[in-house]
Order: structure tokens, then C-alpha cells, then sequence
């Protein structure tokens, strides 16, 4: 039976049975509701199954609405430079980012699509595809995917490959609900039938100083997805209430029920002097989140200030400096 979460002026209530759940929207209607299933907290007023007057003890909420997605085997190699291997039985397919295709077997079909291929061959008109392809362009992310389809006799094998060091992080949806919020340049890859799509941060100065903006990257459905993180990934389940302070570049994907919001990191000194940026990711719970040890901004910013255009490439400590680059062949 699905739990359901209760939040009351920034204070969650939770976890409470369906039952409960109704009593308490009954006695206050002002406030949000979120159980799984749900891409994100609703108002209670929008949500029927708390305000129906039909509602009541034995009545189960409806499940999440499931997608027609393929069911892959994968094996991730690797350590610093990952890259996941996807077993294909016949007429499976598997979609991804343009490029991330490391090696493929000859039975393997390629086919580029508007959009994310999510709602099947069939379906859906020219003006949903474009729509599918538009909310891609929005996130930054090329206009077109890629299809991989076995269409030979017994298992074919497709492998993507990780675009900088770090970590693949593989999920399957039908365990965080159907739904996951990542980065907009985290997804690397999926089951065919998972729709890619976008999540607008609400709030004005999340979305300017998140370090995500205000649209992130939306994967629902029930199969499997593949996220990719620069560094060393941890995953940690925040209870309710629970919140956590990350640096915003940091974060990599996060449940729909974990509320993320940014606040300012201390006193004015601390922000312009502490190397940390003017702001930091606040995530309360509950949820689980991932974080990365390395984001790639971070990472490009290190290998520009080293560039010799920016006056890198030198010895660290060399008393030669840049006469001792000429010396070394560097120049």
C-alpha cells in the first residue's frame, strides 16, 4: 500500500496510510501532498484520491500509469572510464544520447527519431514527436536520439560509452516511483519506452543559482536508465525532514519527493571568500539523492586555468617559469 507525505507550511507530515492521509486533508485542506507514483508534491485540492467524498477505508490509490518499456540486461565495465554493455534480445531496443555509442553487434540497427521514441512507432502524430523533440532542445540536449534495435536471432549486445571520467549510475524507474530528476547532461542512456523529458524549477533564484538553471531533465516510465556523474557517486536516502547542504554542481539526480531549493552559503565573507559560490543546494527529504565528487564544470574550469593560453602548462614551482616551459618542449 502507497505511503503518503503531508507538508504543512515547509513542515512534512508523514508517513501516513490512505486512510490518514484523507482525515488529515480533510481537517486541513491548505497544503501538499506527494505519495509514490506522483512526479511531484501536489496541491491537496488536486489531488483526488484526498478530496473525493468517495474516498474512504478499503480504497486503494490507483497505480502509476505503465509505459510499454523494454526489459534489458546490462553489465557496466570499468572504473575512472566506464561504459555499460546492453544485452538485446530480439526486438529490443535501447535509446541514447547522439555519440555515446561505444561498439555495437552487426544485428544491431541503428535509427535516428525526434524525441525519445516513448511513445512507440506508432504512436503519437508528427506534432507529438515534435513536441518530444522541442522539450529536448530545451534541456540543451541535440534535437535528435539514437534507437539501437537487435533484429538478428538470440542476444546482441550494445555498449555506451561514459563522455568524462566518473561513474555510470544505473536505475531502474519502477524503484523511485517512475520518476527521477537528474542534470541535463547526466542521461546517457535507456530502455526503449522511457520518456526523456523536462522538470522547470518553480522557484525564480533556484533556478539562477541551483547550477542546473531552471530546467532540468525528467526520466519517467518503469525500465531502466543509465546517468553518468564525474568522480566518486554516493547515494544517500534522506528521512523526512532530513536536509542536506551539497554544493550545487554536485548534485546529480534526486527522487521527485526530495524538495530542492538553494540557500545562501553564510555570512558575506564566507560567500565571496570561501571558494564556494554565493549559494548551496538545500535538499530536504524524503528521498534519495546521488552526488557527484566531481562535477565537470568544475573539472573544465581546472584544465582552462591550466591551459598555456591562460599562462598553465608550466612546472609548478619552477623558478624558470614560462622560459622553463620553452626549455621543456612545451612551446
Amino acid at each position: 500500500m502507497s505511503q503518503w507525505f503531508l507538508s504543512y507550511d515547509g513542515k512534512q507530515i508523514g508517513p501516513l496510510s490512505l486512510d490518514q492521509a484523507v482525515s488529515q486533508a480533510r481537517t486541513n485542506p491548505n497544503g501538499f501532498a506527494w505519495r509514490q507514483g506522483l512526479a511531484e508534491w501536489l496541491p491537496i485540492g488536486q489531488v483526488a484520491e484526498l478530496t473525493q467524498a468517495g474516498s474512504g477505508p478499503g480504497m486503494a490509490p490507483p497505480p502509476p500509469q505503465a509505459r510499454n518499456v523494454d526489459e534489458i540486461d546490462f553489465k557496466v565495465f570499468g572504473a575512472e572510464m566506464q561504459f555499460v554493455e546492453v544485452e538485446l534480445d530480439p526486438g529490443e531496443s535501447a535509446i541514447a544520447e547522439a555519440g555515446a555509442m561505444m561498439y555495437k553487434d552487426s544485428t544491431i540497427q541503428m535509427q535516428t527519431i525526434f524525441g525519445d521514441g516513448s511513445a512507440g512507432s506508432g504512436g503519437g502524430g508528427f506534432m507529438d514527436k515534435l513536441l518530444g523533440a522541442g522539450k529536448r532542445i530545451l534541456t540543451g540536449e541535440s534535437l535528435f536520439m539514437t534507437v539501437f534495435t537487435h533484429t538478428g536471432q538470440g542476444k546482441g549486445h550494445v555498449a555506451f560509452g561514459a563522455p568524462y571520467p566518473g561513474n555510470i549510475i544505473p536505475i531502474h524507474l519502477s524503484n523511485v516511483g517512475g520518476c527521477l530528476i537528474c542534470q541535463k547532461d547526466s542521461f546517457l542512456c535507456a530502455a526503449k519506452g522511457v520518456a526523456v523529458g523536462i522538470f522547470l524549477q518553480r522557484k525564480i533564484l533556484t533556478g539562477l543559482f541551483g547550477g542546473e538553471g531552471f530546467i532540468m531533465q525528467k526520466l519517467e516510465g518503469n525500465g531502466q536508465v543509465f546517468i553518468h556523474a564525474g568522480g566518486t557517486v554516493v547515494e544517500r536516502e534522506l528521512q523526512a525532514g532530513e536536509v542536506l547542504h551539497v554544493d550545487t554542481g554536485c548534485v546529480v539526480a534526486f527522487e521527485p519527493s526530495v524538495n530542492f531549493d538553494i540557500q545562501q552559503a553564510g555570512g558575506i565573507k564566507t560567500a565571496l571568500f570561501g571558494g564556494e559560490g554565493l549559494f548551496f543546494a538545500n535538499l530536504q527529504g524524503p528521498g534519495r539523492i546521488w552526488l557527484q565528487s566531481l562535477p565537470f564544470s568544475r573539472l573544465a574550469g581546472r584544465m582552462l586555468q591550466a591551459a598555456p593560453q591562460r599562462g598553465g602548462g608550466q612546472e609548478e614551482g619552477s623558478i624558470l617559469g614560462p622560459l622553463g616551459s620553452i626549455l621543456g618542449g612545451d612551446r
